[in-house]
């Protein structure tokens, strides 16, 4: 009976968008941190396995794991392009180019030649391209990408002390509005809210559905209420110590939500989710 050859489910990651790819593969000496040999549309053709798994779906396949030759080529290329990068950056200083280069990437066969950058505009590189390909004497690609992929290719520490959320695990940004500051009751001071990528922060997300499963049925901040035949304001909330303080003139107090929602009376902060989901794609614009 003939053996049946397994295959292995591997993630790669690459150096030029810092980005992750799955692959797949039947080479049982492939390991973690092993640089690879691949096609892909996340830049370059080598990468860095940073996991495999025995299940996973077809996807294209690993080429082949990298030589003691490829190794010392990709050594080499990190350090010309480092290079190249400083040069793009000069020709498009003396041309008044507003772009920022971020990093230059060749491939293993020096036939390509990345460059990436951000800009709030776009560019007319035409002139400066025609200087690379003078200059390196292979294919030129100048790509642009936004701030947060900037953030996720640069790495750094967030204010929770910890690495960035896209330099360590996040592959594709999801949309994140203001709104979910809101759901999550936190002060509205968009310089604290947002990342080092300028945007709102990722981890935003991370809660936004447990907070607004926990806030249902609650009135919001400062709605009126009735509480013990008084009428008060909702000047705060903590839906996970399930507390809150209710104000007015002459008194202040606080109780828990649980006493809120037997003993208050307020109108319901239930909105349909059409209506939520299109005001929080409002403010995400």
């Amino acid at each position: 009976m003939e053996e049946t050859i397994k295959t292995y489910y591997i993630d790669v990651r690459f150096d030029t968008t810092n980005k992750i790819a799955p692959f797949t593969t039947q080479d049982v000496t492939i390991k973690t941190d092993d640089l690879v040999i691949v096609e892909s549309e996340y830049g370059g053709d080598y990468g860095r396995v940073v996991a495999i798994r025995d299940t996973g779906k077809a996807t294209s396949p690993i080429i082949r794991k990298a030589t003691k030759d490829d190794l010392k080529k990709y050594e080499e290329n990190k350090i010309d392009a480092k290079e190249a990068l400083d040069f793009c950056a000069l020709q498009a200083k003396l041309l008044d180019l507003d772009m920022h280069l971020v990093k230059a990437d060749y491939t293993i066969d020096r036939t390509k030649l990345t460059f990436v950058y951000t800009s709030d505009d776009r560019v007319d590189f035409r002139e400066l391209l025609k200087i690379l390909a003078a200059n390196f004497h292979c294919r030129i690609e100048l790509r642009q990408i936004g701030a947060r992929d900037k953030a996720k290719m640069v790495k750094g520490v967030g204010p929770c002390g910890r690495e960035l959320c896209c330099g360590k695990f996040i592959n594709d940004f999801d949309m994140v509005s203001i709104n979910m500051a809101k759901n999550q009751l936190l002060a509205l001071n968009i310089q604290k809210l947002s990342g080092h990528c300028g945007k709102l922060m990722c981890c935003l997300k991370y809660e936004d559905e447990a907070y607004k499963e926990l806030r249902e049925g609650l009135p919001k901040l400062n709605a009126p209420v009735e509480y013990e035949g008084e009428n008060y304001r909702v000047t705060s909330m903590n839906v996970i110590a399930r507390t809150c303080k209710l104000e007015n003139k002459q008194n202040t107090i606080f109780i828990t939500l649980d006493d809120l929602l037997k003993k208050g009376k307020f109108k319901i902060n239930k909105k349909t989710k059409e209506s939520e989901d299109a005001k929080t794609k409002e403010l995400s614009k």
